[in-house]
């Protein structure tokens, strides 16, 4: 009664099961390798955070790829700021999702050398050539503190580097960008600044990143893997329904052509 599994239907049939649980089982694991990345770099996020504050020329250097042990590590600088050179980076958002700038500004360090800042985010001027209006820097020597980021860069970012920006504008906070419109070395990465806290709420220091939360991923590989589970189950159940459908239908075919015989004639 089974022989209709060989049908082209269900030949075709077995064929996307066959196909669809591989395929699940990978996605399941997937989202458990994105679970464990996710469980790493809050542990990563979480130690670099609580960690005393080091000299940032200690960690990076001019030309240097900020490695990703050191994304978001609790660095300090003491320098001067470079007012004349500052420029905003387009289409960045605030805490509550509203679109403007962050504001990008050379450190001139004490001892030498210089590095990037991310002061935060302020909005974007009406006209969006105009450079907005930015709250001035401290005067004189200062201590920053922040987290050490690494380069921004398209590949790893997905923001579209664009070369016809108005006058101190740019779309990536880039150390070797920055260097050549300085003409001068850059520490590798920048500093997303901390402290100390601006006068009033501009600019807007940006919020440390979540590292207590680890998304969905590890429900979604459950589920994927009980889908994986569930087609062949799917598959018998159906199988099982078709036999019964058919003997159902065989049963009532010999009973209708029991009734449409003729009676024997009577002697």
């Amino acid at each position: 009664m089974y022989r209709f599994l060989l049908t082209r239907q269900w030949l075709i049939l077995a064929l996307i099961a066959l196909v669809l649980i591989p395929t699940m089982v990978e996605l399941g694991f997937w989202q458990l390798h994105r679970h464990e990345h996710k469980v790493a770099q809050n542990a990563l996020i979480s130690r670099n955070l609580k960690a005393d504050p080091v000299p940032v020329a200690t960690l990076t250097s001019p030309g240097h790829t900020v490695p990703r042990a050191d994304y978001w590590r609790a660095v300090s600088a003491t320098g001067t700021y470079d007012e004349k050179h500052e420029v905003v980076v387009r289409r960045r958002t605030a805490t509550d999702g509203s679109i403007g700038v962050h504001v990008l500004i050379p450190f001139d360090l004490k001892g030498g050398g210089t590095v990037m800042i991310n002061r935060g985010w302020v909005p974007s001027a009406s006209d969006q050539y105009a450079f907005p209006d930015v709250p001035a820097v401290p005067r004189g020597e200062v201590t920053v503190t922040g987290r050490l980021k690494a380069d921004e860069t398209t590949g790893a970012s997905g923001i579209k580097d664009l070369s016809d920006l108005p006058d101190r504008q740019v779309m990536l906070i880039n150390s070797s960008q920055q260097a050549k419109l300085l003409s001068r070395p850059v520490l590798g990465g920048y500093i997303e600044q901390t402290g100390p806290e601006p006068k009033g709420d501009r600019p807007e220091l940006i919020e440390a990143p979540e590292d207590d939360s680890i998304g969905p991923h590890m429900a979604y590989a459950v589920q994927w893997w009980l889908f994986a589970g569930g087609v062949p189950v799917g598959y018998v159940v159906l199988a099982r329904r078709e036999k019964r459908d058919r003997v159902a239908a065989a049963a009532t075919a010999a009973e209708q052509a029991a009734a449409a015989e003729p009676e024997p004639a009577k002697a």
